[in-house]
């Protein structure tokens, strides 16, 4: 997966006071949490466009002034109701040799047969979550659709890697095959002109 780096100064004044300083300032009071304790930092707000500003997913490196560098994920992320100012954001450590969870893209390749002869293509899960230590986790999850015709549905059982678990029930539908509304329409009014053209011929 891929990953970006966060410059940011250990915070040494926690309270409203000194958060409200940082955020006139132009940058975010941090905390990165699964550590010995809790470690609060800060950093410019524009340095966090990448990572929260897209559907990807991005693993974090923390690069602080001190020269101390830790690998993180995004936990949680709190935002102005109005103006959409970022206004703290939660981090977690990653460690080589602990697996995480985390929430993935899926991504869709191939041709659906079923949309070529008049289905909708119905994506259901556009992000799974995964389990796998962080060397193994993937930028995305590929949901190949080349097999499925109208009706079709494909499951995350489909899906599955060695590098990493999916964290859903075996039944989850990605994705699926649907018939159209145009379609259905199309196939109801057939029907009634049908059954209208025969009425007479039954009386």
């Amino acid at each position: 997966m891929k990953s970006i780096t966060i410059k940011g100064s250990q915070r040494e004044s926690v309270g409203k006071a000194a958060t409200r300083a940082l955020r006139n300032a132009g940058k975010v009071p941090c905390v990165l949490y699964g550590g010995d304790k809790p470690l609060h930092f800060s950093a410019d707000e524009l340095a966090f466009s990448k990572l929260v500003y897209t559907p990807d997913v991005h693993t974090v490196v923390i690069d602080l002034e001190n020269g101390e560098k830790f690998n993180a994920t995004l936990q949680d992320i709190q935002f102005h109701p109005v103006t959409d100012e970022i206004l703290h954001i939660d981090f977690y450590q990653l460690y080589d040799d602990r697996e995480v969870t985390l929430e993935i893209p899926v991504k869709i390749e191939g041709s659906a047969p079923g949309v070529i002869k008049g289905g909708v293509l119905r994506l259901t899960k556009r992000k799974l979550k995964v389990k796998a230590l962080p060397a193994n986790l993937p930028d995305y999850i590929v949901a190949n659709v080349s097999g499925l015709e109208i009706g079709n549905k494909l499951y995350v059982t489909a899906l599955g890697n060695e590098d990493y678990k999916i964290v859903h029930p075996d039944n989850t539908v990605v994705c699926q095959v649907r018939v159209s509304r145009a379609a259905m329409k199309a196939a109801q009014d057939a029907a009634k002109a049908e059954k209208e053209e025969k009425a007479p011929a039954d009386r």
